[in-house]
């Protein structure tokens, strides 16, 4: 095998070095939970719910479902690792915010020549939904942000806690769905939380008790996510929460991959898991008008 010196004394050597130096780089950036790569304004500014309480009588929340049904492949069903796709980019106009103070959070998707998408396709009643969450799967958001003339998403966000964040833009252009992302940096030094253990229940913050069935997860199949939504140990009701009974937000731990699930029927997902490993889920439903958010831990084998 050559030696670095052997490798630099050529222009081909040292471009190999670049590049194996980029993906080194590339790769503890990821595990940091460092910038993927900025996105831009635009949206309906209604924020919903993170995992610190319930958000308001508006709508907001997860994405659950948003395009194509995925397979065992895991490009068909891993997205949110890149801040292009499908010839759009997500260019965000701010990278560091700080902590615990309502700011603007904008960004673009432009085109493959640089210039603002304004046109956008209505996806579960909104033309763009906002998921953000910290590097370790806490601090879980969902906003709809306002689209301006300029083709910027403007949404006003708050984080309560510091650290790296994945800012994630799901839409659907032309017919289109895509997940595109970039890495935010909050104010201030973090330790990591360590993901909760797999549970089959969880409680809301207005006191919601949610539970999780469903068979054993095996990666690249189909699996059913169903939930049961009570109160006091009775039965609730739950209301049309952006076109259907629930949305689910899955997440992959590590790389933060972003997984589109599908309603199927009342609180009952369908997800094609690419990879064994372990998941966060985040529910959001609505009761009484109010957006009320659960994660759970699923292990897929």
């Amino acid at each position: 095998m050559p030696s670095t010196r052997q490798l630099t004394s050529s222009i081909p050597g040292r471009l190999a070095l670049f590049g194996a130096a980029l993906v080194a780089l590339f790769a503890l950036g990821v595990a940091a939970g460092r910038a993927i790569e900025p996105a831009a304004p635009g949206a309906d500014a209604s924020a919903e719910g993170g995992m610190a309480g319930h958000g308001s009588a508006g709508e907001g929340a997860g994405h659950a479902g948003s395009g194509d049904h995925g397979g065992a492949g895991e490009g068909q069903s891993a997205h949110g690792l890149t801040a292009a796709q499908n010839g759009l980019r997500l260019v965000p106009l701010s990278r560091e915010l700080p902590l615990g103070a309502t700011r603007p959070l904008r960004f673009r998707i432009v085109d493959a020549e640089g210039d603002p998408v304004r046109r956008f396709d209505i996806l579960h009643t909104k033309r763009m939904h906002v998921i953000l969450a910290r590097s370790d799967l806490t601090g879980f958001q969902h906003l709809h942000p306002r689209l301006g003339a300029d083709g910027t998403w403007t949404t006003p966000v708050r984080f309560e806690t510091p650290g790296a964040y994945r800012l994630f833009a799901d839409f659907s252009h032309d017919g289109t769905a895509t997940t595109l992302a970039a890495n935010l940096a909050v104010d201030g030094s973090a330790e990591p939380v360590p993901l909760p253990d797999p549970s089959p229940t969880a409680t809301s913050g207005g006191g919601y008790e949610v539970k999780l069935s469903g068979a054993p997860a095996h990666a690249g199949a189909e699996t059913e996510l169903r939930f049961a939504v009570s109160r006091g140990g009775h039965p609730v009701a739950t209301e049309p929460y952006l076109g259907a009974g629930g949305h689910l937000v899955a997440l992959r731990e590590g790389d933060l991959a972003f997984l589109h699930v599908h309603p199927i029927e009342s609180i009952a997902f369908a997800a094609t898991f690419p990879t064994a490993g372990s998941y966060r889920l985040f529910l959001q439903f609505k009761v009484d008008g109010r957006v009320e958010t659960v994660a759970f831990t699923k292990e897929v084998e």
